[in-house]
């Protein structure tokens, strides 16, 4: 039932993302619940393995690479899922900071 909550809540956070970014949006609501479920999938196998093999890079840049990598995440959720867009990488990488940043305080607010 927890998974579920936390779904709910990540399709919140990209649809304040979409409400915020004028390049990334949805067709529908449905997209966007369709879209966090994609975002954590992917993010719980491919993230690990990308930031594995990133890694010494990611230091070099003082985890700045880190959000590279969130943004092409986010960018290929964008071309996995229909009716989620995303216009381009700096709409990404900047949309994915915020993600992270409305994702963790709804996460605060909403959950024990």
């Amino acid at each position: 039932m927890k998974w579920i909550w936390h779904w709910i809540l990540s399709a919140v956070s990209l649809l304040i993302v979409a409400w915020l970014f004028d390049a990334i949006w949805f067709d529908s609501v449905a997209a966007a619940f369709i879209a966090a479920l994609v975002l954590g999938l992917i993010n719980a196998i491919l993230r690990p393995i990308l930031q594995f093999l990133a890694l010494p890079v990611t230091i070099l840049t003082l985890g700045i690479f880190a959000l590279i990598i969130n943004a092409l995440l986010l960018l290929l959720t964008g071309k996995l899922v229909p009716g989620f867009h995303v216009d381009s990488f700096f709409a990404a990488f900047f949309g994915s900071i915020v993600l992270s940043i409305v994702s963790s305080i709804l996460s605060a607010v909403f959950e024990d």
